[in-house]
């Protein structure tokens, strides 16, 4: 059975962190998918908005995960934008278990922020939303 492939979207100036936690449990022997780690470490300008279009448009989910400063990030903004624009399923995942996360603009008043657990994390990517 192949993985689903999975875009991070995350708040590079204050959640860094949280993106290598991610990383870490993909490593798990029972993880239902893959990382396309392609963060772009680029100012949003130029061509910077066409390359994460073409990288939000080759993974099968996009995981958003929320911090504190997450509804200021314009390049969480960009890429939910993508992903509705394309078709590509996405979810919110609350990554300070006692912080107050903020929602991203631009998420539809139906999403909802999960906790992020390992059961959460493994349905949320299977399409359990």
């Amino acid at each position: 059975m192949s993985k689903t492939r999975v875009f991070i979207s995350f708040d590079y100036d204050h959640d860094s962190v949280l993106k290598e936690f991610l990383v870490g449990q993909s490593k798990l022997p029972d993880t239902p998918f893959e990382l396309a780690d392609w963060s772009i470490k680029e100012p949003i300008a130029g061509d910077w908005e066409k390359k994460a279009e073409g990288r939000v448009g080759a993974v099968g989910v996009v995981a958003v995960i929320c911090g504190e400063n997450t509804h200021t990030a314009k390049g969480v903004t960009a890429e939910i934008k993508m992903a509705q624009k394309l078709g590509i399923p996405y979810f919110l995942l609350k990554g300070y278990k006692e912080k107050n996360c903020t929602f991203p603009v631009g998420v539809t008043s139906s999403d909802k922020m999960y906790n992020w657990t390992w059961d959460n994390l493994k349905l949320l990517v299977g399409g359990s939303r």
